[in-house]
């Protein structure tokens, strides 16, 4: 169940962020992945004159070279640095293969076009493990979870993880709990610099 490690479980969001290998981070160079959600056939949110894949990947470039000119010991991998389709599988993978420290993974809110107010919403969320127990944030999981089913052989790669049951979510949280606390830690930093710095709501 290596796939329980890493896989980003969000959409509706900025920046989801998961920490990873924090015991004896000081041993070797600290290792931040950038995921850029989507890509490739998964378009991810539709607007009306753009991608949600191509925002993302734009926006985890940039962050990307941010944290090489203003850190110098951090090492950074991206999930994708191009316009490819990378399954959530593949993703673990790559974050598992450079033992990464830090897994952030972004995407583009949308908002359905029945919302109340829906052109007037603005700003931004950070979301991490454990964070899907209200009704909301789980539809949230499930919509952005629901990229597997255009795998093939999605039921074998994932060992029966369904995207659309509440019950795979219990799941993979209880799995992750050892990383739930540093993850919100960060996240909250995120959150609250997205306020301060970036002036979103």
């Amino acid at each position: 169940m290596n796939y329980f490690r890493l896989i980003p479980f969000y959409i509706l969001m900025v920046i989801s962020v998961l920490a990873l290998n924090t015991a004896g981070c000081g041993a070797k160079q600290f290792t931040l992945v950038i995921d850029a959600g989507h890509g490739g056939k998964d378009k991810g949110a539709l607007g009306k004159s753009s991608y949600e894949k191509d925002i993302n990947l734009g926006v985890a470039l940039e962050l990307g070279k941010l944290v090489k000119k203003s850190i110098n010991d951090v090492k950074v991998v991206y999930t994708r640095d191009n316009d490819t389709f990378i399954t959530l599988q593949e993703r673990a993978n790559i974050a598992n293969k450079a033992n990464g420290d830090l897994f952030i993974s972004i995407h583009t809110n949308s908002i359905a076009k029945k919302a109340k107010g829906r052109l007037t919403i603005n700003g931004a969320s950070t979301y991490t493990l454990g964070l899907h127990r209200s009704e909301e944030n789980l539809e949230v999981a499930k919509t952005e979870n629901s990229v597997i089913e255009l795998e093939p052989d999605y039921t074998i790669s994932y060992k029966g993880f369904d995207p659309n049951s509440s019950e795979s979510y219990i799941i993979f949280e209880i799995a992750q709990q050892q990383y739930m606390e540093h993850s919100i830690a960060f996240a909250s930093l995120v959150q609250s610099e997205l306020s301060t710095t970036a002036n979103r709501a």
